[in-house]
């Protein structure tokens, strides 16, 4: 059975991704450094790993298994969950593939080494309802193929 891994701690969609695991009945887990208020529903479970560097990650990581849902914007991340087998999506609905990771993780690279040079500044663009939107639509579409497996 399909299960949903949210790494919580800078995730802007979570009220979607509960909205959208209670219509599926999908066990929810979300996982972060601190506590943070979550619904009170048998099938969401908060994690909340130690401090460490990348501890969200790790718990997420070595959990996930083919057939299961994780939601990131961490690339690493995405990385380690798709060799697991999972399906994985940012939070602007932009699915991470083996086809596309390789070129994801270079770019974040790339753009590290520029903003350490300080050929770049600033972050990633403001979040838009365009981007919700585009998120419940590909959350919705993934579950329903994961479900006719």
């Amino acid at each position: 059975m399909t299960r949903i891994f949210i790494d919580a701690d800078a995730c802007p969609v979570k009220e979607e991704i509960y909205r959208v695991a209670g219509r599926h009945r999908l066990m929810t887990f979300v996982v972060s450094n601190s506590w943070m208020r979550i619904p009170e529903n048998p099938l969401i479970e908060q994690v909340v790993v130690d401090d460490g560097f990348d501890a969200a990650d790790n718990w997420i990581a070595e959990k996930v298994v083919a057939g299961d849902v994780v939601i990131t914007s961490d690339i690493p991340l995405a990385d380690r969950s798709l060799k697991n087998g999972a399906v994985v999506l940012g939070p602007t609905g932009k699915p991470f593939t083996e086809q596309s990771i390789g070129m994801s993780l270079a770019m974040r690279d790339l753009n590290a080494h520029l903003r350490e040079t300080g050929d770049i500044s600033g972050g990633n663009a403001p979040f838009s309802k365009k981007d919700r939107s585009q998120f419940l639509n590909m959350l919705e579409n993934t579950l329903q193929k994961l479900r006719k497996r």
